[in-house]
């Protein structure tokens, strides 16, 4: 019986500690295959389910609202944001590529509803993550250290009058 129970229990338990690792490992060390499994898996799944709540207040992600470079398809993404002095900050775990990214690069405006407030931002810049640690609370800091995130997006906003 207790076999039973130790497999029912540690099953689960190892199977999101290997998930766990293999996320840590394949973020520290930048390999690309890995990363774009973990960019679908969250697009098509992790992404979806957290939009729902993102951006209203006390929720854990906000959305960042951009127009597709190429297409003009407007897009909602959501982001973890820290607020600076006036700006805001979003950290790159995915590096310097995401299409997000890109758009919003390209655009050098987009919209971020955070906190049940929506903000216009530009001039989008990216940053080193050090240069910004002091804005960033300490199991953020943990976090980009742990998945060796190096840039941050900074970008100026400006609340959007209802």
């Amino acid at each position: 019986m207790t076999k039973w129970i130790l497999l029912a229990i540690g099953t689960p338990v190892g199977l999101v500690l290997g998930w766990f690792c293999f996320l840590v490992v394949v973020m520290r060390l930048g390999y690309a295959p890995g990363i774009a499994a973990v960019r679908r898996f969250n697009r098509r799944f992790t992404n979806r389910r957290v939009i729902k709540t993102a951006g209203q207040p006390g929720a854990s992600a906000s959305v960042i609202r951009h127009i597709g470079r190429s297409s003009g398809t407007p897009y909602a993404t959501p982001v973890g944001v820290t607020e600076a002095e006036g700006d805001f900050l979003i950290s790159l775990p995915y590096g310097t590529s995401p299409d997000w990214l890109r758009n919003v690069r390209a655009a050098g405006t987009a919209e971020v509803v955070h906190e049940g407030r929506s903000y216009r931002v530009s001039e989008p810049e990216l940053v080193s993550a050090a240069s910004v640690a002091r804005y960033q609370s300490r199991s953020e800091r943990l976090g980009l250290w742990l998945f060796g995130v190096d840039h941050v997006l900074r970008l100026r906003a400006a609340a959007i009058e209802p």
